[in-house]
């Protein structure tokens, strides 16, 4: 065997167990690969032939791991090569391994998982065929089943095992939302038998357990086993079961197959007995690994992330940064925000203002976080005092000194961001460095103010900064390697993904959202509803339709950036064109007074103490009963034109990876998880068949769908392989 080394051991007492370590070669961690469920077939050979062999003297079977891991789950590089014709071959795949599992469990020898590290997916499968779990007691070894999150569900026994353990209501949290659990909450929900405090006691813990206990096998096979809380039929169980499709709906909006078949499965599963349950599990398996979502969102959630994690867009020089002082400018809604995210992780954040009172009504938003959190029992009182101890409040310049970072978080005004850098860099320490929090305006022109611009760079959070995990490094002119390393380290430090940008008017992000509510307005503009509009969006999987993005960031906002944009571009000598929807937006601030929900009101109004509602004026003032629209059209119109910008961005130099495109079109605007990000929309519809509705839409639409050769080419370049 390959992936497993095999071994007999003495027993305590008399007789030998089998020792089976899972040890992958050339691989930080234990997978699912072929070889290894080739291994899996000799292993269950092997220990048959030893059980009749030495007859009783085999006492029980240890699972372990060489790796500082216990197992890792699916060979995902290999599931991306899959197509929908292999599901045939996938579910005998599957099936076949949970045949050499199930030889394992029905032996009668007891069988014991040592669980040294983290288990997540079909590594908590492969712990799960233990009749006894024995685990690290460490709160950062992460055990579960997240399948749910990359569009697959627990098909290696996860499903039929967790609904026999926990019920059909206690497993839903585990198996629909793929939530995680440590060793500990595991001992709580019973998943995990025993804890240990080192891995060193792991064996010696699990040989006792197999002397204590010389016969063994799962509850399910024991007979009069009920699931607990009763199977489908049980009235009370059923009437959850009934609204439980329909909650599911809600939430997945008919995009994500995963959770429904799940669902599905566990339901199915638990009607019948535990072997067909496994075949049910497996047959919606093999459909899953091969559909195109899952393909979209492994690529994203396991693929993109990994790659921004581990740091492949971050310059290859520099120490590791390891932020202990960061100074905040502005204690508005962003610099508040920063100054938690920093304080949260035990960061030393002088926060300024233009006043002391200012300051500290910035260090009070921290202070109403934390005070929720302390009232929901996700944050001790003793964690909300040290939290609240890193920010001082200040109005003083000097009360910077010795920052490795300042960030300046003030308002989108090039003069007032030039003058507070000029305050400020002087109080740097040495070896210090600059960057603006700017949303919109290039960082290689707010640089100009700094004394020392290779050492100025962009770092864009967004709002909610306690909420949101992206952050937009961008990188201007003149900014070194060593400034955007250094920029890269700190967001990681806050616990956020960092992806790194090349200077541009909106950089990424704010270009590309710029694209999705303009062309909302747009559509609004040539007459058709509103509600039409923001429904097509959510139900395309957008969180926000783009006329309530664009009251929540205030309209008045955008006819800034567009005024300062005409006004750049009259100073280079161009002019600047706007778009139909960029009109309708100007009249809503300047002719309607309407700007934005902060202003009382914009596309929707926002009455006290009800829920917000579409404007009824909207309908005399733009809607044209004459217009044409189908929604497929729309939510193409919505996603294409992000897809597009995004290629383009590429094309032109401002993003150089895919993963940072995905990553930030998820993270960042909200573009649907289903797709797998932006430009990976572009890659699992096809690249000629993008290209070909892009020119039809463009046709149709206008410039903004129209890819130019440049793009072309660059979709093309960029395509990964896996």
């Amino acid at each position: 065997m390959d992936t497993i080394r095999y071994e007999l051991i003495a027993a305590q007492g008399e007789g030998q167990v089998a020792l089976v370590t899972f040890d992958e070669p050339g691989s930080p961690v234990n997978t699912m690969c072929a070889r290894w469920q080739d291994d899996l077939v000799a292993l269950a050979a092997q220990v048959l032939a030893d059980r009749d062999r030495l007859g009783g003297a085999l006492k029980g079977i240890v699972l372990a791991s060489a790796k500082s891991s216990f197992f890792a789950g699916a060979d995902l590089k290999a599931l991306m090569r899959l197509q929908p014709s292999d599901a045939p071959q996938v579910f005998a795949e599957i099936e076949r391994m949970k045949k050499q599992m199930r030889v394992l469990e029905t032996l009668g020898l007891p069988v014991v998982s040592c669980i040294n590290g983290t288990a997540l997916g079909g590594g908590w499968e492969v712990a799960l065929t233990g009749h006894h779990r024995i685990a690290v007691d460490d709160a950062k070894i992460q055990l579960g089943l997240p399948e749910v999150t990359l569009g697959l569900l627990p098909g290696a026994s996860g499903i039929t095992k967790m609904v026999r353990l926990l019920g059909l209501m206690g497993a839903q949290p585990w198996l629909l939302e793929g939530k995680l659990f440590n060793p500990q909450q595991g001992k709580a929900l019973g998943l995990v038998h025993a804890l240990v405090a080192t891995r060193e006691e792991l064996l010696p813990a699990a040989l006792a357990w197999i002397a204590a206990h010389p016969a063994s096998h799962h509850p399910w096979d024991e007979k009069g086993y009920k699931i607990p809380g009763g199977t489908p039929t049980n009235p009370k169980i059923a009437a959850g079961l009934a609204v439980a499709p329909a909650m599911l709906r809600k939430t997945t909006r008919g995009r994500y197959p995963a959770p429904e078949a799940a669902l599905a499965a566990m339901v199915e599963g638990a009607s019948v007995d535990y072997d067909t349950a496994l075949r049910i599990e497996s047959r919606y398996l093999a459909g899953l690994m091969t559909s195109p979502v899952a393909h979209n969102m492994v690529s994203a959630f396991f693929f993109d992330l990994n790659a921004i994690k581990s740091g492949q867009s971050r310059p290859k020089v520099a120490e590791r940064f390891k932020p202990t002082r960061v100074g905040v400018l502005g204690a508005g809604m962003m610099g508040a925000g920063i100054a938690w995210a920093q304080a949260s992780r035990g960061i030393a954040t002088p926060l300024l203002d233009v006043s002391v009172e200012k300051a500290e009504h910035g260090k009070a938003y921290s202070a109403r976080l934390a005070d929720k959190r302390v009232e929901k029992g996700r944050m001790s009182a003793q964690a909300r005092e040290a939290l609240l101890a890193c920010i001082a409040p200040t109005a003083e310049a000097q009360d910077l000194a010795g920052c490795e970072l300042i960030i300046e978080a003030v308002f989108e005004n090039r003069e007032l961001k030039a003058r507070i850098t000029r305050e400020a860099e002087p109080q740097l320490a040495p070896g210090g460095f600059f960057a603006s929090n700017t949303s919109t305006l290039p960082i290689t022109g707010l640089a100009q103010a700094s004394r020392a611009p290779e050492k100025f760079v962009g770092i864009h959070f967004f709002s909610p900064v306690d909420k949101m995990r992206l952050v937009e490094i961008i990188r201007g002119q003149q900014t070194s390697d060593w400034a955007v390393a250094r920029a890269y380290d700190y967001v990681l430090a806050l616990g956020k993904l960092p992806i790194v940008v090349n200077d541009a008017r909106g950089f990424y992000t704010s270009r590309t959202f710029g694209t999705y509510v303009m062309e909302g307005a747009s559509m609004l503009a040539e007459g058709i509803p509103a509600a039409v509009i923001e429904n097509a969006a959510m139900q395309a999987g957008m969180p926000v339709g783009p006329l309530a993005v664009l009251d929540e960031t205030a309209l008045s906002l955008s006819v800034h950036v567009m005024e300062q944009t005409r006004a750049d571009l009259a100073a280079e000598g161009k002019t600047w064109q706007a778009t139909p929807g960029e009109l309708l937006v100007e009249r809503m601030v300047k002719e309607f007074k309407r700007p934005g929900r902060a202003g009382g009101g914009g596309f929707y109004d926002y009455p006290k103490g009800e829920k917000k509602h579409l404007w009824s004026e909207l309908k005399p003032l733009f809607e044209k009963p004459d217009t044409r629209w189908s929604v497929p059209e729309l939510q193409d119109r919505l996603l294409y034109r992000q897809a597009i910008e995004t290629a383009r961005c590429l094309a032109e130099g401002v993003l150089t990876s895919v993963h940072d495109a995905n990553i930030g079109s998820i993270f960042g605007i909200g573009f649907p998880a289903w797709t797998g990000g932006a430009m990976q929309f572009i890659y699992g519809t096809g690249i000629a068949t993008f290209l070909e509705r892009a020119d039809e839409l463009a046709q149709r639409h206008g410039a903004g769908f129209a890819l130019d050769a440049r793009a072309r080419e660059a979709i093309a370049r960029y395509q990964p392989g896996y």
